[in-house]
């Protein structure tokens, strides 16, 4: 992920509520129990029977993306051309860790019935002549983070299957994986699931390490589930990419990107 993303950024109750009436005529206790019973078969089998959320439309995910309006610091652009990746670029060693490669291609889960990506970069230092010159002050004016945002609609219970698919591949994948993106190799050594945000329907976070010639480098993300659509948010820093540090994982471009899906 590390060369694949520093590359881009240097070329830029949901349940039915069933209400039933009954009027008692009498009989033994056991015709009760009856009546109780057939209240909760019916109960069950209409909150069963309740219709999935319905996918939005390519239309209609455009709207709910991350916009500049939505932002107070930094930039948000639509990804395109070579910069978005598409699930067929991206091959993982293991089978069992490919929803986590995707999640950190910046590619989609499954088989969305309709996708939108987002970029978000946070505002950097500008620095003047003089600190262009230091090496300390060139690093300092790398320390914002950059965000990959995709959100995906899916119909017939996809959305919920997206985020079973991560959260089996973040068990099993946590002592590492390998994965090949746009034809880019990238090993990694550690996958932890992380305190999910709140906001969504379901959500997981994870953090994923992978080591370079200066040491580990620290890449996060959150998959969501709000009704059908799954906002997949991976975020890195451009410092932390240098220096391996830990950094402040952007919550509040989050919960703008949440909100919007109602």
């Amino acid at each position: 992920m590390r060369s694949t993303a520093v590359r881009r950024v240097a070329l830029a109750a949901s349940t039915a509520t069933l209400t039933l009436l009954a009027t008692a005529c009498g009989g033994s206790s056991d015709d009760g129990d009856k009546g109780a019973d057939a209240k909760d078969s019916t109960a069950s089998a209409s909150a069963s029977a309740a219709p999935a959320p319905k996918a939005l439309t390519a239309a209609e995910l455009k709207k709910a993306a991350l916009a500049q309006a939505d932002v107070d610091n930094g930039e948000v652009v639509e990804i395109t051309g070579a910069s978005d990746i598409k699930n067929d670029q991206v091959k993982s060693e293991d089978a069992a860790c490919a929803p986590l490669a995707l999640v950190q291609a910046g590619a989609t889960l499954g088989e969305p019935a309709a996708t939108v990506k987002r970029m978000w970069t946070e505002e950097g230092k500008e620095l003047s002549d003089d600190e262009a010159m230091s090496e300390e002050a060139m690093l300092a004016s790398l320390d914002v983070e950059k965000a990959w945002v995709t959100l995906a609609s899916y119909e017939d219970g996809g959305a919920e299957t997206a985020l079973k698919d991560v959260k089996a591949a973040l068990e099993k994948c946590a002592g590492g994986y390998t994965y090949t993106a746009d034809g880019e190799k990238t090993e990694i050594v550690k996958a932890t699931e992380t305190e999910a945000p709140e906001g969504a329907d379901e959500a997981i976070a994870m953090t994923t390490t992978w080591t370079v010639e200066d040491g580990d480098t620290p890449y996060k993300a959150v998959v969501a589930r709000k009704g059908s659509t799954v906002v997949t948010f991976g975020v890195m820093n451009l410092a932390s990419s240098v220096n391996g540090k830990d950094f402040e994982f952007p919550t509040k471009v989050l919960d703008a990107q949440l909100g919007k899906l109602g």
